[in-house]
C-alpha cells in the first residue's frame, strides 16, 4: 500500500504542567524535571498531580469567565497559542476551518462546584454548558471564529489523539483548507483524584514527602505503582502540505500515519494485540516499516498491568527490531493528562523530531524485565538521523490510537 499524503504540522500551542513555550517545555522533559507535586493533603491517602499555572486573565475578562470551566479555558489558551504560532489565521475562510477537540471528562470544576452549592440550595445556573464535554471545542471555534466542523472526542486516554487524526483526515479530504486539533482536560479536584485512587491506579509515595512525589511516577520499573494525573491543554495547527508550502509556514513535522482500533475484550484491562493493531495501520499508512521509526514516545502509564501489554504490544510488531527502538514515557514528568494526553505527547514528539532529541526516560534506573525495552537515557538524548517517530494512546473502553509524524 502506498503511503498518502501527509498533513503539515504549522503551530504548536500549550497549557502544560511545565509552561506554555513547547520549546521550554521540551527542554525541561530533556533536563528530566518533574512537574508532580503533593496535592490535597487533606485526603486519607496522599495524592500527587502536575497543576498548571495559569492567568486565565491573558485570555478572559471577568465577564467573559460566567460559566466558563477550567478546562475550557486551558483550551481556548492553547490553540490561540497555537494558531499565533502557526503564523494566523489570515486568508482562511471561517467555513474552511475546523475545531477537533479531545476532551475525557468534562468540566469537573464545574460540577464538583455544582453539587457542593446545590446541596445548600446554590446550584450555578450555567454547570451544566460548563461541564459538557464539547464545551472546550466550542469555546475555542468562537473565540477563532470557526464555522465549519466543530467536534469533540470523548475516548478516555485517546480522545485527543483521536482528534488530530480526525482534523488531518479532514485536511486530507479537502473537507477543511485548516484545522485546530488537539485537546483539554482539567480533573483535579478531591473527588476526581480519590476516584482513580480507588481504582488503585495512581502512583504511592510517603505523605509529605514532595521529592517521592515528584519522582513517583516510574513506567516500566520493576517498582511501578501507577501514574499522576496532570491537568493542561495542547493544541497543533494542521493544514496541507501544500498550502504549508505555498503560504512559507514553518513545518515541525508532517503527520504521515494514524491508525485506530479496539481491543473489544475488556473494559479497562487492555490487550498487546488490539494495541499492535493500531500501530501497524499507522506504519501501513505512512508507507513505513517499523525500522524506519527512530523514537516511540509511549503510553507508558507506569501500571503493574498496562506497561508489559505495551512492550508486548511493541515486539509484535518489531520483533527482532525492538532494542533499537528508543522508548520513553514522558507520563513520568508531566503527569497522565487524560484527555489532553494524546496532544500533550504529540507535541512532544514533533518536537523530538523537529530537533532531533529524545525526551529520556526519568525515574528508572533499569526496566522491568517484563518491560524490556530500550529505554532513552539521559546521556542520550541526541538523534542527529532521527526521521519518523510516533506516539501512542491506549484508553479504557479499549480503544487504541497511534500517531506516526515524519521530519518536515
Amino acid at each position: 500500500m502506498s503511503a498518502r499524503a501527509g498533513v503539515a504540522v504549522t503551530g504548536l500551542g500549550l497549557i502544560a504542567p511545565h509552561g506554555d513555550d513547547p520549546q521550554a517545555v521540551f527542554d525541561a522533559l530533556l533536563r528530566g524535571e518533574s512537574a508532580i507535586r503533593p496535592v490535597f493533603p487533606e485526603l486519607p491517602r496522599p495524592a500527587a498531580a502536575a497543576t498548571v499555572a495559569f492567568d486565565e486573565s491573558r485570555w478572559f475578562t471577568k465577564l467573559q469567565l460566567s460559566g466558563v470551566d477550567r478546562v475550557s479555558q486551558l483550551a481556548v489558551a492553547a490553540a490561540d497559542l497555537a494558531v499565533k504560532d502557526a503564523g494566523g489565521l489570515e486568508g482562511v475562510e471561517p467555513e474552511r476551518l475546523g475545531v477537533f477537540g479531545g476532551c475525557g471528562m468534562g468540566g469537573a470544576n464545574a460540577i464538583d462546584n455544582g453539587y457542593r452549592n446545590g446541596m445548600q440550595g446554590r446550584m450555578p445556573p450555567l454547570t451544566i454548558p460548563a461541564f459538557m464535554p464539547n464545551a472546550p471545542a466550542a469555546h475555542v471555534a468562537m473565540r477563532q471564529q470557526a464555522k465549519g466542523p466543530v467536534f469533540t472526542y470523548a475516548v478516555a486516554c485517546s480522545s485527543s489523539a483521536v482528534a488530530i487524526a480526525e482534523a488531518a483526515k479532514a485536511v486530507q479530504c479537502g473537507e477543511v483548507d485548516v484545522a485546530i486539533a488537539g485537546g483539554s482536560e482539567a480533573l483535579i479536584v478531591p473527588g476526581v483524584v480519590m476516584a482513580w485512587q480507588a481504582m488503585q491506579t495512581l502512583a504511592a509515595f510517603p505523605a509529605g514527602d514532595a521529592q517521592a512525589a515528584a519522582t513517583a511516577v516510574r513506567p516500566f520499573a520493576p517498582e511501578r505503582s501507577g501514574f499522576a494525573l496532570g491537568e493542561g491543554a495542547a493544541f497543533v495547527v494542521l493544514e496541507s502540505e501544500a498550502r504549508a508550502r505555498a503560504r512559507g509556514a514553518r513545518r515541525y513535522a508532517t503527520l504521515a500515519g494514524w491508525g485506530h482500533s479496539c481491543d473489544a475484550t475488556h473494559l479497562t484491562k487492555p490487550d498487546a494485540a488490539g494495541q499492535a493493531r493500531a500501530v501497524r495501520a499507522a506504519l501501513r499508512m505512512a508507507g513505513l516499516q517499523p525500522q524506519d521509526i527512530g523514537y516511540c514516545n509511549a503510553h507508558g502509564t507506569a501500571t503493574k498491568i498496562g506497561d508489559p501489554i505495551e512492550r508486548e504490544a511493541l515486539a509484535q510488531v518489531w520483533g527482532a527490531h525492538l532494542d533499537a527502538l528508543p522508548v520513553s514515557s514522558t507520563k513520568a514528568l508531566h503527569g497522565h493528562l487524560l484527555g489532553a494526553a494524546g496532544a500533550l505527547e504529540a507535541v512532544i514528539t514533533i518536537l523530538a523530531l523537529h530537533r532531533r532529541a529524545l525526551p529520556p526516560q526519568a525515574h528508572v534506573a533499569q526496566p522491568d524485565p517484563a518491560c524490556a525495552l530500550n529505554l532513552v537515557r539521559a546521556d542520550a538524548t541526541e538523534a542527529p538521523a532521527l526521521e519518523a517517530a510516533l506516539s501512542s494512546s491506549f484508553a479504557f473502553g479499549g480503544s487504541n490510537a497511534t500517531l506516526l509524524f515524519r521530519r518536515a
